[in-house]
């Protein structure tokens, strides 16, 4: 009997407990209750990866009227409770101090880097791999439908020079860092993905770290390349009423005995050298962005022109951001160089399996520099000729007069 009314009075006890409790908790979580702190709903919201508005916290930052009561939990520090102070760091309207003058030193959390990280190993690394995956299987695709792109006519047996030393120098400086730069790109870019659960964290550090060094390192090559390039190939690229016919043709890659008219540059290799200036001239801009952490920004700037023109609202992207943080800046400098670099990488397979495999004696263009002249008969007709008109000028005005 008293075993049953002990039991009774603990029921009764720990029932009461529960309501009370249960009274205590206030039902109303709006942000006007919490001071602008999270609610539970924007904890359940995150929880489920959806979005959660930031502009009624950013709004409630430096004032100290919005901060919670002294009597509720969080209390207050100096006017300002942990969450009002929490809020004023994470949206850049805190007044911070710090010893140090070093760049991004007072920036203490960088709210949209969560963003980024998400977008680096997701899409970036997705879209980036299909696309060059996708591209490798078009030129297998190719490669078995058409075959091989011979020499139509009979050899003839003589060379012409057709790029010099320097020429050929500047393209290998230019090819080779760049194949480096690709390399140890996708090394740094799909390590954790791909590498490490291949070869283990301690085999991957080493690798990473002599990446990283090459990478930083082969870039100047890499620029010093794309800047003779231009110069020695510029003039010979500009597009003329020819491109046309060739492009009409699809330049007789497609079909045997088709081989439209051409100077030194088809429009092929003119879409390939336009290709290399834009792209190269922009991923070297963030490149050295990332190589002199902080010290170029570049991006806010862009995107102030940007928003002038109107373009980012025609595309329904609605204001780019003028005000950046240091580090946001620098991880718009590093998504935009991996974007480009995975474009950059896309086009350069195609040349290359044009340039090697894909077409019979045009390897020899880079290789030795002497190409066989019916190949350049086929391929660029009027640079051939050129050539012959300029050979036969040379050798009239050699001629001595009787």
């Amino acid at each position: 009997m008293l075993r049953n009314f002990i039991a009774l009075l603990l029921t009764i006890t720990l029932a009461s407990a529960a309501f009370a409790q249960d009274a205590a908790t206030p039902t109303d979580d709006t942000r006007a209750a919490t001071g602008g702190a999270p609610t539970l709903a924007d904890i359940m919201a995150r929880q489920n990866g959806e979005r959660v508005p930031n502009a009624t916290r950013e709004l409630l930052t430096g004032d100290p009227l919005s901060a919670a009561n002294v009597a509720n939990q969080l209390g207050t520090l100096g006017g300002a409770s942990d969450s009002e102070v929490y809020r004023a760091l994470r949206f850049g309207t805190a007044d911070v101090t710090v010893s140090t003058q070093q760049p991004a030193a007072g920036v203490l959390i960088q709210d949209r880097g969560m963003a980024w990280l998400q977008f680096r190993e997701g899409p970036l690394l997705t879209w980036g791999g299909y696309g060059m995956l996708g591209m490798l299987g078009l030129l297998v695709l190719f490669y078995l439908i058409r075959g091989r792109i011979r020499i139509d006519g009979e050899k003839t047996g003589n060379k012409i020079l057709r790029f010099t030393n320097i020429e050929r120098f500047g393209h290998w400086l230019f090819a080779g860092s760049f194949i480096l730069l690709g390399i140890t790109g996708l090394i740094s870019l799909f390590g954790r993905v791909a590498l490490i659960p291949l070869f283990g964290k301690e085999n991957f550090a080493w690798l990473a770290m002599v990446s990283k060094w090459v990478h930083n390192n082969v870039a100047w090559a890499f620029m010093l390349g794309l800047i003779m390039i231009i110069v020695m190939w510029l003039a010979h690229n500009i597009p003329n009423r020819h491109d046309l016919k060739w492009l009409a043709v699809g330049g007789g890659l497609f079909s045997k005995d088709v081989h439209p008219p051409a100077r030194k540059f088809n429009a092929g290799q003119k879409m390939i050298f336009w290709s290399c200036v834009i792209l190269g001239v922009s991923i070297s801009a963030s490149g050295l962005s990332l190589l002199f952490p902080f010290e170029l920004p570049m991006f806010a700037k862009t995107f102030a022109i940007m928003n002038d023109t109107g373009i980012p609202a025609l595309l329904g992207l609605g204001t780019l951001p003028e005000v950046m943080a240091p580090h946001e800046e620098m991880q718009f400098a590093q998504a935009w160089h991996a974007i480009v670099a995975f474009v950059f990488m896309i086009i350069i397979i195609a040349h290359i399996y044009l340039g090697s495999v894909g077409m019979e004696g045009a390897y020899d263009a880079m290789g030795t520099g002497e190409v066989e002249e019916q190949w350049a008969r086929e391929h660029h007709g009027l640079w051939v000729q050129e050539m012959e008109e300029k050979e036969r000028a040379s050798s009239g005005a050699a001629t001595p007069a009787e």
